[in-house]
């Protein structure tokens, strides 16, 4: 039966080869409205590959992107990257110290870095809406050489949804945190996700304590390939992380969390 709803995001056999090495080998994976997901994989799994592809910022090699029924290739990529909010420590690390957390969230509208001169009123007054949309309203002049990194990642999901994205990819946003901003973090994506006007979330993440209730799907990379996607009930598997990690892993999940424990560092999982 042919699906009704047209999906947020598309991937179909992606893949990517550099110097004779590939890094994504026929990725196909569907987001669709209502849904968030979260991305498991090791390092060198292929995650940040397949970001860049999301975001423009790397060539496939093979297959298609298609954002909001729009395929890169056919439609003006700077155009389609808007459409897709994107918090990482790259942009992280691009802000200039002195920039007030009103200009850096303003200046996502336009998607620009070490915004220069002075907003306008519209945006100032969106940039505010968000900043408490996100529960950082009284961080609006703070600068960004002063904010905590849990207040950095608040202030650039706000930046983020200037620009009113359909997708809202989070890579790793807990790296850096202690283990109490980790958990308020988390309860505030929650939150967040729950609101009427939120985008589709995609988090990316190499732990599964992250992994909180609202997120409903999962995308499971090994190696440059797909090993599961679909619903968290099927694809986060003791078996399926373990092929995930190439280790004997034991997933749990109790009260709404995710824990994961190895069973033994020498045996490898094929």
């Amino acid at each position: 039966m042919k699906r009704s709803v047209s999906p947020v995001l598309e991937v179909t056999r992606l893949g990517i080869v550099r110097g004779g090495t590939r890094i994504l080998d026929e990725v196909t994976w569907r987001v669709d409205p209502g849904q968030h997901w979260v991305i498991v994989g090791a390092n060198g799994s292929g995650k940040t590959s397949l970001l860049s592809a999301l975001t423009g910022y790397l060539m496939p090699t093979e297959g298609e992107i298609a954002v909001l029924g729009q395929r890169y290739g056919e439609t003006d990529w700077r155009e389609l990257r808007r459409r897709i909010g994107w918090v990482s420590s790259s942009v992280r690390q691009l802000m200039a110290d002195t920039e007030p957390a009103l200009f850096t969230v303003a200046s996502g509208r336009y998607a620009m870095i070490d915004f220069w001169g002075t907003p306008s009123a519209k945006d100032q007054r969106d940039a505010r809406r968000w900043l408490d949309l996100v529960e950082a309203g009284a961080l609006v002049e703070r600068p960004w050489a002063v904010l905590s990194q849990g207040e950095r990642q608040r202030v650039l999901i706000a930046r983020a949804l200037m620009a009113r994205p359909k997708l809202l990819i989070l890579d790793e946003p807990c790296a850096g945190l202690d283990p109490v901003a980790r958990e308020h973090f988390l309860q505030f994506l929650d939150r967040l996700a729950r609101q009427p006007s939120a985008p589709a979330l995609v988090l990316v993440t190499h732990h599964v304590e992250e992994i909180t209730p609202v997120f409903t799907h999962a995308l499971l990379l090994r190696n440059g390939r797909v090993v599961a996607a679909g619903p968290c009930r099927q694809a986060l598997t003791s078996s399926m992380l373990s092929r995930v990690f190439g280790s004997a892993v034991r997933l749990d999940h109790r009260s709404g969390q995710y824990r994961m424990a190895v069973r033994s560092r020498s045996r490898q999982v094929m």
